[in-house]
């Protein structure tokens, strides 16, 4: 379930007038806005507020081109005509000043929301905060409309809103948040929603009691959606916990059962290797008839990756696949590369075959990945190249399993950033089951998870 796009649904819903029923007795949007005017030319008239540069009386042009159609009872408006700007109250702060300040208690805010605490305040009353500029307005990866309460400070990158009725910014600020402002922002490296723009956005406006109804609305499904996300992120949470736990049963001889039959893991690796013998199991305690404990240099050849300089233009651009940590996030499936090598630099980094196992030992410690398809890698990843006596995919989801990160981590050497070498790595010891019984292994561990992803794919 996207529920993001489900949000977006029901704003788009409320500002049109079909989230919640009308009321033919609810006094029409227009009565309402009259007395807005009238409101706001006596504050003229006193001095407390001052008339905007361009009027609604001079600027009809938004009952032209609307957006959408609204219900019978609601009228078209503006910012401008609909509510009280307060920037000119606005006081920047540079930040050598703030730093200077002992005692900060009061909220700074900017264009997204709280960037500081001041000294003081300009403000002590709840208020609407429309963002001015920054990558924001076209990203809306945050409300763009947000209210402060209570003692505060507002910069210059934010709009301040007020209204003669204190319930209609809730109102607004819904409709702000539901649509795209880019119509009216100019600039695309620094975005930036001038005064004059924003007294531009038309504002659908339905009667104020149908105004609370909508709110009540809103937040009532909003509710619903931020229980079906809190649920989704615990489901996901367990679902990751799950495949932890089927990992460690399965290298511990707990998911499938033993075959008598099986040859031994130790025979195996005897024809492979005559003088092997097997680590200390102590790590590894009662494991199954026919397991046995090994050194992943017993099993694996290990190599190291490089980054040719990027002065040498000739190694790159070509159709080598170049695998860097961020490519592991495909985990089971590596298949491309966000980078590729020419031949050329295909020889600076040993190529490494596809069933390999890649993992990050620089950095982000632990991350795997699955190669299917030959290339190279950079110098944060050690790949594992396994032999006979063990199935890639046995070794990938061992290198998946709590048990190996752990260990992984432990053998880091921390200093400014965590790094595991080629030669610490292989002394890692593996709990190796006969080959036959990996084969089951495997079988079980792709058929959970593959009932597991599909479950979070649905979410």
């Amino acid at each position: 379930m996207d529920t993001k796009k489900l949000r977006q649904k029901i704003l788009d819903l409320a500002i049109r007038g079909k989230l919640v029923p009308q009321d033919p007795n609810d006094d029409p949007a227009s009565v309402l806005l009259e007395r807005i005017r009238a409101e706001k030319e006596q504050l003229i008239k006193e001095g407390k507020i001052k008339r905007s540069k361009k009027s609604a009386a001079t600027d009809k042009s938004h009952y032209e081109n609307v957006p959408f159609e609204i219900p019978e009872n609601w009228c078209w408006t503006t910012i401008d005509e609909l509510l009280i700007n307060r920037d000119s109250e606005r006081v920047p702060l540079s930040s050598t000043i703030r730093k200077k300040q002992a005692n900060k208690v009061y909220d700074y805010y900017g264009a997204a929301g709280v960037i500081d605490k001041v000294e003081g305040y300009l403000f002590n009353e709840k208020l609407l905060l429309i963002g001015e500029d920054g990558a924001n307005l076209l990203s809306r990866s945050k409300d763009n409309a947000f209210f402060a309460d209570g003692k505060y400070w507002v910069n210059n990158h934010a709009h301040v809103l007020d209204c003669c009725y204190k319930s209609i910014l809730t109102y607004v600020a819904y409709l702000i948040n539901s649509i795209s402002l880019e119509p009216f922002v100019t600039g695309t490296a620094q975005p930036k929603l001038s005064q004059d723009n924003l007294n531009k956005i038309p504002i659908a406006l339905p009667p104020i009691k149908e105004q609370a109804r909508i709110v009540a609305g809103i937040e009532k499904w909003v509710g619903f959606i931020d229980e079906i996300e809190a649920g989704k992120i615990e489901l996901e949470s367990y679902i990751k916990q799950t495949k932890s736990n089927i990992l460690d049963l399965a290298i511990s001889g707990k998911l499938v059962p033993q075959d008598p039959d099986d040859e031994p893991a130790i025979e195996l690796l005897k024809r492979i290797n005559p003088g092997f013998e097997s680590c200390d199991n102590s790590h590894y305690e009662n494991l199954p008839q026919g397991w046995t404990i090994v050194g992943l240099h017993s099993v694996a050849e290990i190599i190291t990756g490089s980054t040719p300089s990027k002065l040498n233009a000739e190694y790159y651009n070509g159709d080598v696949p170049f695998y860097k940590p961020n490519d592991l996030d495909q985990g089971r499936h590596v298949r491309c590369a966000s980078e590729h090598l020419s031949q050329q630099g295909k020889s600076i980094s040993r190529s490494i075959p596809c069933n390999s196992i890649a993992v990050c030992c620089i950095g982000s410690i632990g991350k795997c990945g699955f190669i299917e398809k030959e290339g190279v890698t950079n110098q944060q990843i050690n790949t594992i190249m396994p032999n006979d006596a063990i199935f890639p995919l046995y070794m990938y989801y061992f290198c998946n399993s709590s048990t190996f990160i752990d260990e992984l981590k432990s053998l880091s050497s921390a200093v400014t950033i965590s790094i595991v070498n080629k030669s610490k790595l292989s002394t890692i010891q593996i709990p190796l089951p006969p080959i036959a019984e990996q084969k089951r292994i495997i079988s079980v561990i792709e058929k959970l998870f593959s009932h597991l992803d599909m479950i979070t794919a649905e979410l």
